[in-house]
């Protein structure tokens, strides 16, 4: 198999107040050794609630944990991540949640997209993060 799909879901459950239905997974595993993790934003993977809405550090970390249990799942881990994408909803937050990611990729090194953007899914969401990664060689 090129890749194995984790977390499968559909729009319509997880935007019911919205007309899609676009089958989607939040993690793919290419080739056995990429992973590609969906953008993660300020909502926890269990409950699908959204969480610290108006605080963009505290979506930050929701964010990064969930990037965190999803690399573990499918084989990687936070030290595994290559490229980091960082989506912000105001240029003010760019601080607050660099420093968020900053911790969480202490010593990592991975290359870094940032960008500024009007708005995402949700208009209680303020930052979205999304990963690509590896799994190592000895997994």
């Amino acid at each position: 198999m090129a890749h194995h799909r984790l977390r499968r879901f559909n729009t319509k459950d997880t935007y019911p107040e919205q007309k899609l239905d676009n089958d989607l997974c939040q993690v793919v595993v290419a080739r056995g050794t990429m992973v590609f993790v969906r953008g993660q934003v300020g909502q926890d993977l269990a409950s699908k609630d959204s969480v610290a809405i108006g605080d963009a550090a505290g979506q930050t970390e929701q964010a990064m944990a969930n990037i965190k249990e999803l690399l573990e799942e499918a084989g990687s881990s936070l030290d595994h991540i290559c490229k980091i994408t960082i989506y912000i909803t105001d240029p003010r937050y760019r601080e607050e949640v660099y420093r968020t990611i900053g911790r969480w990729l202490k010593g990592v090194f991975p290359v870094s997209t940032g960008l500024v953007i009007q708005a995402l899914a949700r208009p209680e969401w303020l930052v979205e993060v999304d990963v690509i990664a590896v799994i190592p060689d000895e997994n």
